[in-house]
């Protein structure tokens, strides 16, 4: 099993897209996936869910490592299972502070699915947070989606810079450029400096696309749904990159 979060500090880059986008192509592969949504706007959950599953959610508790089985559920794709978001995820901060031995609080958390899943990927929360802070720590690699401007080139270098401080695997770290549109300058620009100061970064570009943004109202993956669109060729790319990065 290994586990892929998708995070930025920076909201509005296609972070959610990334990570349904992604889990779609690896169990397109036939491979056994879990798509985690961790993301208290549930955007991930919102494009994979089922009536039926999210009737069974309410029913139920915060998932802890004893019953984390029963919360997950089966999506319309063959190979894709969800563990869908909850706003009760907010109380996660406070309980990964207050418990012993919190560092290794994700891995516990998904030990009962090791061997049912061959990746987990995460839809992360923004900002960091203790829960956001245990997932990227415990994660076999940290996707950045980065888009090609000052700012939020500026986020994943503080981002950067924050792993190295608390110690974490910043080689676990790998951007790429999401959002990209080439008839801005300084989207080019960037496309060429960055990748020079950050070689860890994954020179895949997802282009700016209007289908992307419509997930929401087709309810599928651009991958499934526009497989010969240029965002989701690249999104396949980008799949076998980051699976090549984690063995």
């Amino acid at each position: 099993m290994k586990v892929i979060a998708i995070y930025s500090i920076k909201g509005g880059v296609g972070k959610t897209a990334t990570a349904v986008n992604l889990a779609y192509a690896a169990a397109a592969e036939k491979n056994s996936v879990l798509l985690v949504d961790m993301d208290p706007q549930a955007a991930s959950t919102f494009y994979l869910s089922t009536a039926e599953g999210k009737e069974k959610q309410k029913t139920k508790d915060l998932p802890h490592k004893k019953n984390l089985e029963d919360f997950i559920q089966e999506t319309a794709y063959k190979n894709l299972d969800l563990l869908p978001a909850d706003t009760r995820y907010r109380q996660l901060d406070s309980f990964i502070s207050d418990m012993k031995n919190s560092d290794k609080w994700l891995r516990k958390l998904l030990k009962p699915v090791k061997k049912q899943y061959s990746y987990i990927i995460i839809d992360c929360p923004p900002n960091i947070t203790a829960l956001s802070e245990n997932i990227l720590k415990n994660s076999d690699a940290v996707l950045v989606p980065v888009i090609p401007t000052t700012l939020s080139a500026r986020t994943y270098e503080q981002l950067r810079k924050f792993f190295i401080e608390e110690k974490f695997d910043h080689k676990k770290l790998h951007p790429f450029f999401s959002m990209v549109e080439r008839r801005k300058s300084m989207h080019v620009d960037t496309l060429e400096v960055f990748p020079k100061i950050h070689p860890e970064c994954i020179n895949i570009s997802i282009p700016y696309n209007a289908e992307v943004e419509k997930m929401g109202e087709y309810m599928a993956p651009i991958v499934k749904k526009y497989p010969y669109a240029e965002a989701s060729q690249n999104f396949v790319k980008l799949w076998k990159k980051i699976k090549q990065k984690v063995g």
